[in-house]
């Protein structure tokens, strides 16, 4: 009974948090936004690690693999993958989607762009085998009602930059399922993403402000809202600060190894309930730029 009570408590967070978090989303946008694909006029790759709220038996982790880029050759188009392993408890969500998007110029001198994206791919819902094959679970109605098979899905984003700032919106997920023969009802909801930030030079090119904000909205959960301040030196580091409304604060540092290789990593104290049991949230994220394509446009890499 034990076994159940977790997967009881389990299903309740993911149903409330549903999308996964990440402090650093500001260097991982395609995995929520399709209209960023080949926004960097290069080909990027990412690969993230979270692990929240450590010293909590089934707290969530995070995996994510994405990459983007632009083709230069069709003008304008960008795609992307992105790929995101949820862990929490017994349970298990894997999203795989493919993302494209396409990009128009608002004025002569490329200033100002303006792109829409889509996306389309799968989610699958799992739960351990020793969760199973324990008798006790064997007795639950609900895990016979569990659809396991991948379910299709699409989303869809927006997103405008000018020189200095961006600003982008997206529904990742469109599709909710059910299933009335079995009372089987899809773990995921709708979620809106809107996400900005700018970036400002101070007084010389070795120091750079970039403030930020991502706040995210999902159908039957509280409003989640992120806002960072990131200073960029020398044009090697990244460091800052954030903070998520109502549950923590973190600090982020992002070093430049190479003019292609970004490492990264993000601290969240959390300042929630939960804080009393979690020494908090690590997040680690690698990041490698491929710089063989000719951009399209002369856009300032806003780091996005």
């Amino acid at each position: 009974m034990l076994i159940l009570g977790i997967v009881l408590v389990t299903s309740f967070v993911v149903q409330s948090q549903q999308r996964p978090q990440f402090t650093q989303y500001m260097y991982n946008t395609i995995a929520f936004n399709p209209s960023f694909a080949g926004s960097r006029q290069a080909m990027v790759i990412n690969l993230l690690h979270r692990s929240q709220w450590v010293g909590i038996d089934g707290a969530p982790t995070t995996q994510t693999l994405s990459g983007h880029t632009l083709i230069p050759s069709l003008k304008n188009v960008g795609v992307g993958l992105s790929v995101v392993r949820d862990e929490l408890g017994f349970e298990s969500t894997t999203d795989a989607f493919a993302n494209f998007s396409y990009t128009i110029d608002l004025d002569e001198d490329q200033k100002y762009r303006l792109a829409f994206g889509v996306r389309a791919g799968a989610t699958k819902y799992d739960i351990d085998e020793d969760l199973l094959n324990d008798p006790d679970a064997g007795r639950d109605d609900f895990l016979n009602t569990i659809n396991f098979s991948w379910l299709p899905n699409a989303g869809i984003g927006l997103y405008i930059r000018s020189e200095s700032f961006y600003l982008g919106a997206s529904l990742p997920k469109i599709f909710t399922f059910e299933d009335n023969n079995t009372g089987f009802t899809s773990f995921d909801r709708s979620s809106v993403f809107i996400n900005g930030g700018a970036l400002i030079d101070i007084r010389t090119s070795n120091l750079q402000l970039k403030p930020s904000f991502l706040i995210k909205y999902t159908d039957g959960a509280p409003l989640s809202a992120d806002f960072s301040v990131l200073f960029y030196l020398n044009q090697k580091l990244w460091l800052g600060g954030a903070y998520r409304l109502g549950d923590s604060f973190a600090a982020i540092f992002d070093f430049k190894v190479t003019e292609k290789f970004t490492a990264g990593y993000a601290y969240d104290f959390i300042t929630s309930g939960l804080g009393a049991f979690t020494t908090g949230s690590h997040e680690i994220l690698l990041s490698y730029k491929f710089d063989f394509l000719r951009p399209v446009c002369k856009c300032k890499d806003l780091y996005n």
